[in-house]
């Protein structure tokens, strides 16, 4: 198991649809630090295959986000085309839709070859059910929420998904692997909604939010990062163990677990400036 103590900075793809490529140096240029090429979801049947034929000069050549593609999923006719072409045309990695098992994850790396990330996207039951060999095999694992709460016949709510999300976050943990990406929040002109989402899922664990629209990375990254608050708080603690010895502070004990805590809160609002 990785190092608890290493900070990961929370991450927040933007999807873009792959029949826009008019877009796709826009998400690039937005503000967060990833974008997903979406051509599933995002793209009617009959444009599967066009989409393949991204426009020279759409992707800007000097980027500094991480770009990822989407690919249909593996029971698709598109599937086999799309990494196909996902290993030619310069992407950092693939996001693996509705992924069930390790073995999707180690078909698919076989076919790129070690140098792309794989992020699986875990949205059903099946899923859910394998999430724990599923985390061991990804490079990190997100969660889809929407298509999760369809195929469990439940509410799409905090509540309903709280032991789901729950759940992968402790995969991932097991795992060793990054904490895991949060799903994403319908609503594109409400950021208190957007900001509710990202806090509860950073509550939970989880390493960042996927992003539909550019007007929620904002609200997304203010409620992942520490606050005035937290920061303070943790500086205090940081100040009063500095001889390494357990202390009180406001009438609560200071010991190596909270120095901990306080260490990672003042890393993470570093990191995130």
């Amino acid at each position: 198991m990785s190092d608890h103590a290493k900070i990961n900075v929370p991450s927040f793809p933007l999807f873009v649809p792959a029949d826009r490529p008019d877009r796709f140096a826009k998400a690039c240029a937005a503000g967060t630090d990833s974008v997903i090429i979406d051509m599933e979801d995002a793209v009617p049947a009959h444009s599967k295959v066009a989409v393949r034929r991204i426009p020279h000069g759409a992707l800007p050549a000097d980027r500094t986000v991480r770009l990822y593609l989407r690919v249909n999923g593996t029971d698709t006719p598109w599937y086999a085309d799309d990494v196909a072409f996902a290993r030619t045309a310069g992407f950092d990695g693939i996001v693996l839709p509705k992924t069930e098992s390790a073995a999707q994850i180690d078909a698919l790396r076989s076919a790129l070859g070690p140098a792309h990330t794989i992020m699986a996207l875990v949205e059903t039951v099946a899923g859910l059910a394998a999430i724990n060999e599923i985390a061991r095999a990804a490079d990190r694992v997100a969660f889809g929420s929407i298509d999760f709460a369809h195929d469990m016949g439940c509410a799409h709510t905090q509540t309903a998904l709280l032991p789901i999300r729950s759940t992968i976050v402790m995969a991932a943990r097991l795992a060793g692997k990054p904490a895991p990406i949060d799903g994403v929040t319908t609503a594109t002109i409400d950021p208190a909604m957007t900001t509710g989402d990202a806090e509860h899922g950073r509550d939970l664990g989880f390493g960042g939010k996927l992003l539909i629209h550019p007007n929620q990375i904002a609200p997304a990254r203010a409620a992942f990062r520490p606050s005035g608050d937290e920061v303070t708080w943790a500086q205090r603690v940081i100040d009063a163990s500095s001889d390494g010895k357990t202390t009180v502070l406001d009438g609560a004990m200071v010991d190596a677990p909270i120095v901990a805590r306080a260490s990672r809160i003042l890393e993470l609002e570093r990191a995130m400036r």
